[in-house]
């Protein structure tokens, strides 16, 4: 099974993750900021990665160290669940509307962590939410999961529908880049023979 739990404490933050790769999107999140959790259950139900995510933070300053912390350790989670990622597809990518907004996600499970961040979101609140938070949180992720991830929004006005649109569709690319590949589940994909 792959699989990993994560657990990371500082003296901002106390985080625990636990993914299953093969799971079936089941989530159960629980971070403290309620926007964040919503979109953590959307990753995890359109990734179709079981997720399990426990947080605590210093939320009388904000909420910043508590959702970049939370990509931290879910990043961390999913390059250890991954191990030495034979037999994946490690690409995918997904074009996703919702609404209003439509966002391209591509990404590569390739060990050389970057993001590529064209999204503009119109207000700087959704709710109580920090929207530049969405922006630090696929940072995170992308570095500690070893992940060349490129996020690219094509359309939209309403804030919530473009933060959800991102989510989704890095979702759905992690989904395809996760999966085994039928024709080669016996090796590591890359010339090199290893990521």
């Amino acid at each position: 099974m792959r699989s990993a739990k994560i657990s990371r404490q500082t003296a901002e933050t106390e985080i625990s993750v636990e993914i299953n790769l093969d799971g079936s999107g089941s989530y159960d999140n629980q971070t403290g900021v309620g926007f964040f959790d919503h979109m953590l259950d959307q990753l995890a139900r359109h990734s179709l990665i079981d997720m399990t995510i426990r947080a605590k933070g210093d939320y009388h300053i904000d909420d910043h160290h508590t959702v970049e912390d939370t990509g931290i350790a879910l990043g961390q989670a999913l390059a250890q669940a991954l191990g030495d990622k034979k037999g994946i597809r490690r690409y995918g990518e997904c074009h996703l509307p919702m609404d209003d907004a439509q966002v391209r996600c591509a990404l590569d499970l390739s060990a050389r962590p970057y993001l590529v961040w064209n999204v503009e979101i119109p207000t700087q609140k959704i709710g109580t939410f920090d929207t530049e938070l969405v922006r630090e949180f696929f940072t995170a992720f992308a570095t500690q999961g070893g992940i060349t991830l490129h996020i690219d929004q094509l359309h939209g006005f309403n804030s919530h529908h473009i933060v959800e649109a991102t989510f989704k569709s890095v979702a759905r690319a992690l989904r395809l880049a996760v999966e085994t590949d039928p024709r080669k589940s016996d090796a590591i994909p890359s010339t090199k023979g290893a990521l």
